[in-house]
C-alpha cells in the first residue's frame, strides 16, 4: 500500500492506495467491489505507437478507499470484470468513451450504467464537453498535477508519484459525482441525462467497420466520382492493414496522402514513388496492392455520401424558420439558466429543419426533453410561438372542427 499525499487536501478522505498486482489482493478488491453502490472509475493506457490501446492501468475509487490496479502484471482480469460488470453497481466516469472501448475490446461487453461528468456538466451550467481539470477546478477549487501527463504507463515498475498522479483522478471524481448528483437532483434533470447514459452502451460506438471507415474522414464531401471511390477502397484497406498490424493508421498512409492519392490516381509502382509524403516501405511492402486498389476503384460509382436535402443556399422562409426555432432555444436556456449555444447552435437547427437526424442532438437526451420535442412540435404545426404580457410562450395549437 502506498500512503495517500494528502496536501491539507479535505478531499483524500481515504488513507491508502492500494496497488493491485497479485491475484489475493485482486480477489479482495473484487469482494470490496461488490458491496458499492457506485464507483469512480478511470483507466491509463497507450495508443501512440499500436491500432488497439494498450490498457496499463485501472483505478477505482469510492469515498472510503481508492485501488489501481495493473493488468500488465495480473494474470487474469475475468473475476474483477465480473464484479465490475454488476449492473447494480453505478460506473462513474469522466470522458468514458475511450475508457469503455478498452472494456469492450477486452470482454465484448460493456459496463452498465454509467454516469459520465462530462456528459452531465453542461446541465449545470458548464460549457460543453469540459476538462476534467477544469471540473476539479471549479467544484473542488483544487488545481491538478499534470507532471505524469505523457508517462509511458507501460513501463514497470511504477513510481509512486506515478500511482498518486493516477489515484488523484478517481479520487476526485468521486466527490466530483456526489457534488453534481446532489445539484442535478434539486434541478429535477437526473432523468433527463438517463438516454444520454444508455447510448453510450451501444456497442456501435467502439466497434470500427473496415467498410466504413471512410465516413470519418474529413473533407470527404468535397470528392466526387472516381476521387471518392479512391479514397473509399483505401481507406478500407487501411482500417483492416492497422487492425492486422496493430499500428496506428497514420503510420501507413495519412488523411491528407488518402486525398492525394485520390486526386494523382497512380496505377504503377513508379508512379507511386512520385507520391511526395508517401512512406517508402508502404511503397516497398504495398506499393502494388494499393496501385491495384486505385485501379479497381476508379472502374466502379463510389458508395453514396448519404447527403441530406440540406439546400446549398436556404431561403428567406427557411431563414425565418431558423429565426423562430432560434427563439425557443433561448427561451428554454434561459428558464434553465443555460447558455443557449449549449442546448442548441445554429447547426443543429438546420439540422433539425432538414431532418439530418444523425447530426441533430436535438432529438437525443437531455436536450429533446429540454427544447427538442417542442421545437419538433413547432415544425409539425402542432406547436406555436405566442405573445402574452410581453413574454414568448408556447402555445397548443387547436383544429377547429368543421
Amino acid at each position: 500500500m502506498i500512503p495517500v499525499n494528502f496536501n491539507d487536501n479535505p478531499f483524500k478522505l481515504m488513507t491508502h492506495i492500494q496497488y493491485i498486482n497479485t491475484p489475493d489482493q485482486l480477489a479482495e478488491l473484487c469482494a470490496l467491489i461488490k458491496k458499492e453502490p457506485w464507483l469512480a472509475l478511470d483507466t491509463e493506457f497507450l495508443r501512440e505507437k499500436t491500432y488497439y490501446p494498450k490498457f496499463c492501468l485501472l483505478q477505482i475509487a469510492t469515498p472510503e478507499w481508492v485501488a489501481c490496479i495493473d493488468p500488465l502484471v495480473l494474470p487474469e482480469l475475468d473475476s474483477l470484470f465480473e464484479a465490475l460488470y454488476d449492473p447494480s453497481i453505478v460506473k462513474i466516469f469522466h470522458s468514458c468513451r475511450q475508457d469503455l472501448e478498452i472494456f469492450y475490446q477486452l470482454t465484448g461487453k460493456l459496463p452498465t450504467p454509467v454516469f459520465d461528468t462530462q456528459i452531465a456538466a453542461p446541465l449545470l451550467g458548464f460549457q460543453e464537453n469540459p476538462g476534467y481539470a477544469m471540473l476539479v477546478s471549479s467544484l473542488l477549487n483544487i488545481n491538478l498535477n499534470k507532471a505524469h501527463t505523457r508517462a509511458d504507463w507501460s513501463k514497470r515498475p511504477l513510481t509512486d508519484e506515478q500511482i498518486q498522479y493516477a489515484a488523484d483522478d478517481v479520487i476526485y471524481l468521486c466527490k466530483i459525482y456526489q457534488i453534481m448528483l446532489g445539484k442535478l437532483t434539486e434541478l429535477g434533470r437526473i432523468d433527463w441525462l438517463m438516454q444520454d447514459f444508455a447510448e453510450l452502451a451501444n456497442p456501435n460506438l467502439y466497434e470500427v467497420t473496415p467498410e466504413n471507415a471512410w465516413l470519418k474522414i474529413r473533407g470527404k464531401n468535397k470528392l466526387t466520382g472516381k476521387q471518392l471511390s479512391i479514397v473509399q477502397a483505401l481507406a478500407e484497406w487501411r482500417e483492416k492493414a492497422a487492425q492486422s498490424e496493430n499500428r496506428p493508421k497514420s503510420w501507413l498512409l495519412k488523411d491528407e496522402l488518402l486525398f492525394d492519392l485520390a486526386k494523382l490516381q497512380p496505377e504503377t509502382v513508379s508512379q507511386l514513388t512520385n507520391v511526395r509524403g508517401i512512406n517508402e516501405r508502404v511503397i516497398n511492402r504495398y506499393g502494388q496492392k494499393l496501385c491495384q486498389l486505385i485501379t479497381a476503384a476508379k472502374q466502379r460509382a463510389p458508395l453514396s455520401l448519404n447527403v441530406t436535402g440540406r439546400p446549398a443556399k436556404k431561403t428567406q422562409q427557411q431563414e425565418a424558420i431558423l429565426d423562430i426555432l432560434t427563439a425557443l432555444v433561448r427561451i428554454r436556456a434561459e428558464e434553465n439558466a443555460l447558455n443557449p449555444v449549449i442546448l442548441a447552435d445554429r447547426k443543429d437547427l438546420e439540422a433539425l429543419l432538414f431532418n439530418d437526424e444523425e447530426e441533430c442532438s436535438l432529438l437525443h437526451g437531455w436536450r429533446f426533453s429540454m427544447a427538442g420535442r417542442e421545437l419538433v412540435g413547432l415544425l409539425k404545426g402542432e406547436l406555436m410561438l405566442g405573445i402574452e404580457s410581453e413574454k414568448l410562450n408556447i402555445i397548443e395549437r387547436t383544429v377547429a372542427n368543421s
